[in-house]
């Protein structure tokens, strides 16, 4: 997936779950990831968090992704 669009992606999940308390939010948008996104979109969520911090997301998306298991891609 095209990284600006990702970031869009997970930025606008943020956005809805941002009037949530942090806990509920932080868990609304993982299990949001966890359900919606394929194993490959998610796997490179989670790279990106590794290499570029919260850099372009919003605050709550890295913690999320934080709780997320990297996914098995098969080839």
């Amino acid at each position: 997936m095209d990284e600006h669009n990702m970031l869009h992606k997970a930025n606008v999940i943020a956005s809805f779950f941002a009037a949530y308390p942090h806990e509920q939010a932080v868990a609304g948008i993982a299990n949001h990831i966890r359900l919606y996104w394929v194993p490959r979109m998610r796997a490179q969520l989670i790279l990106y968090v590794q290499a570029h911090g919260n850099e372009g997301l919003h605050e709550l998306v890295p913690d999320a992704v934080a709780t997320l298991e990297a996914p098995v891609i098969r080839t």
